[in-house]
């Protein structure tokens, strides 16, 4: 998997630095224009990760524990594809969500829902031959935050892709579709083109979906082309 460090892509493909309805992007968007530096051939090849070190049960986020996590069961499965829709193959695919009540098992979210027990919100997985990977998980929930009055982030997936290289990471975030609150969401609607942001909501997969188990949802990330996946600054 090679991802140049800098590549053009077509335009309004990808969020903005600076978008001012997402209030945190104007602290953290550039001031000056940005300095291209050219990357070593030790960073386009190193240092790398082990795929001994993920297992095949790091993709099942529902059999972590005990007991299964509360919530609706869902199946996420894509591939990961180069621009002319190769696959990219051995390619590190990592998520992380909040749980069904939309709440993130980490010390900084204090939102006032429920920690689950049973459920941690992160796994990994590896592309196949194919490209393909795939996830067994819970339907994460909406959750509050203060970036304006009644601000609700719709339901969401993190997805983090490394190549060979741990320095090769791209990050992007999977919605449902039919949420009513995309429309009303900054970090989703920092991307311009309109066609691109609607590569970021997954589609209801009747191949994936398990009989009186799970629904199916599929999400394909495109790295590069006129197809390429928005992915976060």
């Amino acid at each position: 998997m090679n991802l140049p460090t800098f590549r053009k892509v077509p335009s309004g493909t990808q969020p903005e630095y600076l978008h001012p309805p997402y209030k945190s992007s104007l602290k953290r968007a550039p001031t000056r224009p940005l300095i291209a530096l050219p990357a070593t051939f030790s960073e386009r090849t190193g240092p790398v990760f082990g795929h001994a070190a993920v297992q095949a049960g790091d993709s099942d986020l529902t059999a972590l524990h005990e007991a299964p996590p509360a919530g609706e069961r869902i199946v996420v499965t894509g591939r990961v594809l180069d621009e002319d829709t190769r696959p990219v193959r051995g390619a590190l695919v990592e998520l992380w969500q909040a749980n069904a009540a939309g709440r993130y098992k980490h010390k900084n979210d204090q939102h006032n829902a429920p920690l689950d027990p049973h459920f941690d919100g992160y796994g990994r997985a590896i592309t196949d031959q194919q490209g393909r990977y795939k996830f067994l998980t819970i339907k994460p929930g909406a959750y509050p935050w203060t970036n304006h009055h009644n601000a609700w982030r719709p339901a969401h997936i993190h997805f983090s892709l490394f190549g060979a290289g741990l320095l090769s990471r791209l990050v992007t975030q999977m919605y449902f579709p039919g949420d009513p609150l995309l429309d009303h969401d900054p970090i989703y609607n920092c991307v311009g083109d309109e066609n691109a942001k609607r590569r970021l909501i997954s589609s209801f997969d009747w191949e994936s979906t398990t009989p009186e188990f799970a629904l199916g949802y599929r999400f394909d990330i495109v790295l590069r082309g006129r197809e390429v996946t928005p992915m976060e600054k």
